[in-house]
């Protein structure tokens, strides 16, 4: 068995479900637009640059969870994926994604973003294996802080070494690791497969993996 890593935004999604989710609240009515849609664009930016603090990105994004009940949350989520989230799958992608599943391969899908918003994204895909950054939750409503550690850069590898480890299971346990993704910030994880693949990748990532020699491939 081989396993095989997605990253989610800007990668089997054509599009970033954690920037676009602060986008829909606004157009729900849910945060002041103004506001927040300035602070998004600069943590997006942060983001790209590979300068994001992740902690207190998380705090902003968890706060609307935190201001809603859950029912409320789980309503706009379905919302939020129907209108906004199916569009950004395309045939590329679910192929590429078929094709593993075909082989009888482990799939995962690794994102920094909140397993709130990704967990029925992964599921779109047919994908039952999530780590996100899991927003801590009390009675089933969100508090708005994070739960552990946020699955970021290096928080990537730690998160997915724990969640194979808790399955009995180690990098060693297969015969190649595929892991794609479009971002630079997901170089630690891409280290450390046998297999990475830049998809529609950034700058920085494009030149790193033409150095490495890596696939460059698109899921547009």
């Amino acid at each position: 068995m081989n396993l095989a890593l997605f990253d989610l935004d800007n990668t089997i999604l054509a599009g970033d479900s954690d920037y676009n989710w602060s986008r829909f609240l606004i157009q729900e009515g849910y945060l002041d637009g103004k506001i927040h849609a300035e602070k998004n664009e600069k943590f997006y930016a942060d983001y790209k640059a590979g300068t994001l603090d992740i902690y207190a990105f998380v705090e902003f994004q968890f706060k609307p969870l935190a201001r809603n009940p859950r029912s409320v949350l789980n309503q706009l989520l379905k919302k939020y994926v129907d209108e906004i989230i199916k569009p950004m799958i395309t045939e590329k992608a679910i192929a590429l994604v078929k094709k593993h599943h075909e082989e009888g391969d482990l799939l995962i899908v690794i994102t920094a973003t909140n397993s709130f918003i990704t967990k029925p994204i992964a599921a779109l895909f047919g994908i039952e294996n999530l780590i996100g950054t899991d927003p801590e939750e009390k009675e089933g409503e969100f508090t708005g802080k994070v739960a552990g550690l946020p699955s970021f850069k290096e928080g990537k590898v730690t998160r997915l070494e724990a969640w194979l480890k808790s399955k009995h299971l180690s990098f060693a346990d297969f015969q190649k690791s595929y892991f794609y993704s479009d971002s630079h910030n997901d170089l630690p994880l891409m280290q450390r497969v046998t297999h990475p693949v830049a998809v529609d990748s950034d700058d920085i990532l494009t030149e790193y993996a033409k150095s490495k020699g890596w696939p460059q491939i698109s899921l547009r």
